[in-house]
């Protein structure tokens, strides 16, 4: 590899991002710096940049790498076969798109024993030649008849030209420009068709919507295209793209120069036709694809970040002791007691549903624990009997102690129930115990809780085990990541899932820290972390700054400023005549410092501003204060909803096709996309977020399908029943795109609520 390859000019064109800038991010980031680091501490060098623009560079990069070392190995391969010309040299060298690089590889590229290559093995290339040349003399026939050779297994003049036909049809096919217009048809103006496996039809499935199902290629949503492929590969669909072949072949054979005058015009016809039939549209269909699956999971990744962002930053109750309760009916109410650091004091068990001495023996044990711990909330899983669980809890008399109830998304709480990490927390444990834990936890701080499950268990994706799994897994991770540092993680509490994510550790690492922690006590500074086993000095300037230690001996432990920097923060307080500890928390003082003149030495203004507002708020938490959610008191189930109730929900689930909302009754109800707004919305998270309270209506109760339909618009629901959105709303049916579109074929059902949801009828999986 060329060592003097440099894609950041072409980076930054994309990006719209200076080539200085670019640069600087790779440069950091070949080092192995990390991007919260590098966006948090070396906004000089990069002039800024945030995180979101880091990992578009870092990703742009890895991409033109790896097409570089593709492009220098197949420039080798060709020269090796003797037919590279300065002009593909330079072709090659100019391309910037895998798929057009293997494009123009493909005329070289070792094939199978193809029917053109055995075409050539029986001479007939020098027919073909004749036939792509188009020449305005000769016979087609006549020449063919020289090519006759029993023993070569051509027979007579048909054979013949039928092999050269043959071999004209995969050189059209090779030809860069031929392939780049078909990708183009398809694209542009290719449908995808869907149609039902006969032997699937007998029973009814969760795919009916596209047993006759055809929308345009340019305008299919991420989320159809997966349950397409969902179809497909349960055996239930066949899909395809369907062109108009006829128009595709002849503009092919403009590009192959078909010429009418030529007496060879009639082969070259045919044979463009056949290579357009059995070469190009299989290929190119493959490919674009390919392309839909690439671009539904990036959209399906997207979507499932978002949300997951949104979950790991809800709020956090703080460190407050709390009583968690995971509802239960058969087997009884699991009761926990949590410290304000998480830590398991006591646990026990009631019954609600056996009679007046279970009621009483609840009742005493709630009030007993109470009295005892007195704790700040009480946090009640949001599964089957929760509602009633929380209202029990209500009830009780508790004094002048009474402990504020909130409802916890419990998703994925049975997950961290019976994983490795739970059984090394709690061996002795029983499962059902271990889900109170975490639902105690996920009230105190969502995020330190949350990072110990895989987060596609959490529900707030979308196909997620439709999408690509490692690009699914490494988006994912980047969020946590991302999380995680922008919130810092307490030193001395932290669990190994947590420092784990702290930039520079990771999972190996964070488990050497929690092991030194539980051998040596409480870490007493930030520096002695320089003492773990493994850790040296490029991961400590990586973690330094996300990490807090409450109580240090030095102030600034505690908060985002960098080590690096604790000798500027002394020379800061020494010049303002205070010590550094005065400044912490002090706005008044720390406004009357001249900052732009501490600038040099590699200090610019970005990082003073950050020290200044981390001076002023030393280790704040960027999530929101903490408010508990309500739900109306005389909705409980499914069966207590009527269509134009109003009520004041949760949005759990925000997908490309509308939002899922928790209104109380442990049955989220859809918002569709067309309900969100009393203006068009063409992306759901552009009106409706993960955590948000929302204000809906409900629009239709399906009971035995367990199916609440809402709308979030103002005045959009009578009494009786729910309005249907306009015939030009956005809905999750296929619908003309652009000016002039034609209406595609698709079946008109209406498109309110989830009655033409495919991700409704498929479940939030």
């Amino acid at each position: 590899m060329k060592k003097d390859f440099d894609p950041a000019p072409r980076i930054a064109d994309e990006l719209a991002i200076p080539v200085p800038q670019v640069r600087a991010a790779v440069a950091l980031l070949r080092e192995g710096a990390t991007v919260p680091f590098i966006a948090r501490y070396r906004k000089e060098q990069t002039g800024g940049l945030d995180e979101v623009q880091l990992r578009d560079i870092e990703e742009k990069h890895g991409y033109y790498m790896e097409l570089h070392e593709r492009r220098e190995s197949i420039l080798a391969e060709i020269e090796s076969q003797g037919k590279l010309t300065p002009e593909l040299r330079a072709r090659i060298e100019d391309c910037w798109v895998k798929s057009v690089l293997e494009d123009i590889y493909l005329p070289f590229k070792p094939k199978r024993r193809t029917r053109a290559k055995i075409a050539r093995e029986r001479g007939l290339e020098p027919l073909a030649l004749r036939l792509l040349a188009q020449p305005t003399d000769g016979s087609p026939d006549a020449e063919a008849r020289a090519f006759v050779d029993l023993a070569k297994e051509v027979p007579d003049v048909a054979a013949a030209l039928a092999g050269a036909r043959d071999i004209v049809a995969e050189v059209v096919a090779e030809r860069a420009e031929v392939r780049a217009e078909v990708r183009e048809t398809f694209k542009k103006d290719g449908v995808l068709a869907c149609e039902p496996v006969a032997s699937k039809t007998k029973v009814p499935t969760k795919f009916e919507m596209y047993y006759d199902f055809k929308e345009p290629v340019r305008t299919l949503p991420s989320h159809r295209y997966l349950a397409i492929r969902r179809g497909e590969a349960e055996g239930v669909l066949r899909a395809g793209i369907e062109v108009d072949k006829v128009r595709l072949a002849s503009r092919v054979a403009t590009l192959a120069k078909v010429s009418p005058r030529s007496p060879w015009a009639g082969e070259m016809k045919t044979a463009v036709e056949d290579s357009v039939e059995r070469l190009l549209c299989p290929s190119i269909e493959t490919d674009v694809r390919i392309d839909l699956k690439l671009a539904a999971d990036a959209e399906a990744v997207r979507i499932f970040a978002e949300n997951l962002q949104k979950v790991l930053l809800q709020p956090a109750l703080g460190r407050k002791t709390v009583i968690g309760i995971d509802p239960g009916q058969r087997t009884g109410c699991k009761v926990v007691v949590v410290d304000d650091t998480g830590k398991l004091l006591h646990h026990t068990l009631v019954n609600l549903v056996v009679g007046d001495a279970g009621l009483a023996h609840a009742k005493k044990t709630l009030g007993e624990l109470v009295t005892r711990y007195a704790p700040f909330a009480m946090a009640i899983g949001n599964g089957t009997h929760g509602r009633e669980t929380a209202d029990f809890c209500r009830s009780l008399e508790t004094g002048d102690k009474k402990p504020i109830v909130v409802m916890v998304n419990e998703s994925g709480a049975s997950v961290y129930s019976a994983s490795d990490v739970a059984r090394e927390e709690f061996p002795d444990l029983d499962l059902t115990v271990r889900g109170a834990v975490s639902i105690a936890r996920r009230l105190q701080d969502p995020l330190a809780e949350l990072v110990k499950l895989d987060p596609k268990v959490i529900g707030v994706g979308q196909y997620q085990h439709d999408v690509h799994q490692p690009l699914l897994k490494k988006k994912l991770e980047e969020v946590v990541e991302s999380c995680v540092n922008a919130v810092g993680v307490e030193l001395n509490t932290a669990s190994a899932e947590l420092l784990g994510y702290v930039a520079g550790v990771g999972a190996s690492l964070a488990k050497k820290i929690v092991k030194y922690r539980d051998q040596h006590g409480a870490f007493k500074s930030r520096k002695e972390l320089m003492e773990v086993p493994g850790l040296g000095p490029k991961a400590f300037e990586q973690c330094a700054g996300f990490v807090r230690l409450r109580g240090s001996a030095h102030p600034l432990d505690a908060s985002a400023v960098h080590p690096e920097r604790y000798a500027l923060v002394a020379k800061v307080a020494k010049d303002a005549n205070v010590k550094v500890e005065e400044l912490l928390g002090n706005a008044d003082l720390v406004g009357k410092i001249p900052w732009k003149s501490y600038v040099g030495e590699g200090v610019g203004l970005p990082t003073l501003e950050d020290i200044q507002k981390e001076l002023v708020k030393p280790g704040r938490d960027p999530r929101s204060a903490f408010e508990a959610p309500a739900f109306r008191d005389d909705i409980r189930t499914m069966e207590d909803l009527k269509p134009g109730m109003q009520l004041e929900g949760v949005v759990t689930n925000v997908t490309a096709f509308g939002a899922f909302v928790d209104v109380g009754v442990h049955q989220d109800g859809l918002v569709h996309v067309s309900q969100l707004a009393d203006r068009f919305v063409k992306d759901p998270h552009e009106v409706a977020k993960v955590g948000d309270k929302i204000k809906v209506r409900v629009v239709e109760v399906d009971l035995a399908r367990k199916r609440i339909a809402l709308t979030a618009k103002s005045g959009a629901v009578e009494a009786t029943g729910g309005a249907r959105p306009r015939p030009d709303a956005r809905g999750d049916g296929p619908r003309p795109q652009g000016k002039g579109a034609p209406p595609p074929k698709a079946p008109q059902k209406p498109e309110n609520g989830f009655r033409n949801n495919p991700f409704a009828k498929l479940g939030k999986s």
